[in-house]
């Protein structure tokens, strides 16, 4: 079968520990189907019409309604945003808005919502980006006018404790910090593992300005997000401004090719390794980029360092009920998001100038084109995670 082996192809070499954790959650909703293979997405898209005459733009790559959030920037302030570019690439506008517009329309079961609901917040998300097209300028989210979701998530962020996010994810022994080995979160490595972290961290740090502040405490595997499950990646407990409640907490994330990319392979940049290109697409996107963000080689790969940013710092919405107008509210805000980090980002490396994306926000036949393809893709999805459901049932996507 064609879907099960596409799937199959594209998690090759992945950790089986994290990969099984993966599979069994894409079975459990379409919409986690969906975040799981954006691989299928793009295979599934049109490539003409619409999908091919809308202006180029920057995009994530992977965007869907769990891909914002809020997160503390290089500048120690708390931003909400666009915040997942593994599948960063330049593409025609209407690719990255069809991923997120699909995500709606396959989500609204799990939100409580009629597919009347879905195409309501999907029109306002689309009128949302328009509006802030037309604006010409690209802003970002304030935290002090923020409300409902989007507000919470902000504030949150903003009053973390070190300490209490520190105790949550480690554990302190002879007044020293370990990961706490929960199975869920952390998961712990093999001597050679931890060797090849901290071989690298030795070699990262002697060329930063406060090489002790990236002495290694403790390293472990990390399990987080969806599509990424099974990629190696490590949480790094490192001394930062004195232990044990001044340490810091790294992500270091294995960097692969990008979906949307492989497919239109004309477009992009001839980036140094896939690492630079997130980081790159990254920081052009986003008003602020996560602090310690690095692309950076470890042997024949690259890979991406930043900030660890817990999972739950992400919009709470699958699996959820909730009310209509919260729902409008918080995909009105992504909506200006998109549109902000398109602005931003605009007239680089084939990327078309702000006056070009104007224009396209101007123009009203596209958007109902888009809607209606992407009610199809939608069908499409749900049909596939049918058949996803079916094969996992039947011991197809089980490891050895």
């Amino acid at each position: 079968m064609k879907i099960i082996n596409r799937i199959h192809k594209a998690n090759a070499g992945r950790d089986p520990e994290r990969l099984a954790m993966k599979y069994a959650l894409m079975r459990t909703d379409p919409f986690v189907f969906l975040r799981g293979t954006c691989h299928l997405f793009y295979d599934r898209l049109p490539k003409g019409g619409i999908f091919k005459s809308a202006p180029l733009a920057w995009s994530c790559g992977d965007l869907h309604l769990e891909n914002f959030g809020s997160y503390k920037g290089d500048n120690r302030l708390a931003y909400f945003d666009l915040n997942d570019f593994d599948e960063a690439a330049l593409a025609p506008a209407t690719w990255e808005l069809s991923r997120l517009l699909v995500s709606i329309l396959v989500a609204a079961p799990g939100l409580g919502l009629t597919h009347a609901d879905a195409l309501l917040l999907a029109q306002d998300f689309l009128d949302a980006y328009c509006a802030a097209l037309l604006t010409g300028k690209a802003r970002w989210v304030e935290r002090e006018t923020s409300t409902g979701m989007v507000g919470e998530l902000l504030t949150q962020v903003a009053q973390r404790s070190r300490v209490g996010f520190l105790n949550k994810r480690t554990q302190k022994k002879g007044g020293r910090r370990q990961f706490r080995i929960d199975g869920k979160k952390i998961l712990s490595v093999t001597d050679a593992q931890r060797h090849k972290v901290h071989t690298f961290i030795d070699a990262f740090c002697s060329s930063q300005a406060h090489p002790e502040f990236y002495k290694v405490i403790d390293v472990a595997r990390r399990i987080a997000g969806t599509g990424s499950l099974g990629v190696e990646r490590y949480a790094i407990l490192v001394e930062g401004k004195g232990s044990p409640d001044q340490n810091y907490l790294l992500d270091l994330k294995l960097a692969l090719p990008s979906s949307i990319a492989a497919h239109l392979p004309h477009l992009q940049p001839q980036w140094r390794h896939q690492a630079e290109r997130v980081v790159t697409i990254q920081r052009r996107m986003q008003a602020v980029s996560i602090a310690f963000l690095h692309g950076v080689d470890i042997g024949e790969h690259s890979y991406v360092l930043r900030a660890l940013q817990p999972s739950e710092d992400r919009v709470p919405l699958a699996g959820q009920q909730h009310h209509l107008e919260h729902l409008c509210g918080v995909v009105r805000v992504m909506g200006q998001c998109v549109a902000w980090s398109q602005l931003r980002s605009s007239g680089r490396d084939r990327s078309a100038i702000a006056d070009e994306l104007i224009d396209f926000a101007g123009r009203s036949k596209w958007r109902s084109k888009l809607l209606a393809v992407c009610e199809e893709l939608a069908v499409a999805v749900t049909q596939d995670w049918t058949l996803y459901c079916q094969a996992y049932d039947d011991g197809v996507f089980k490891l050895k």
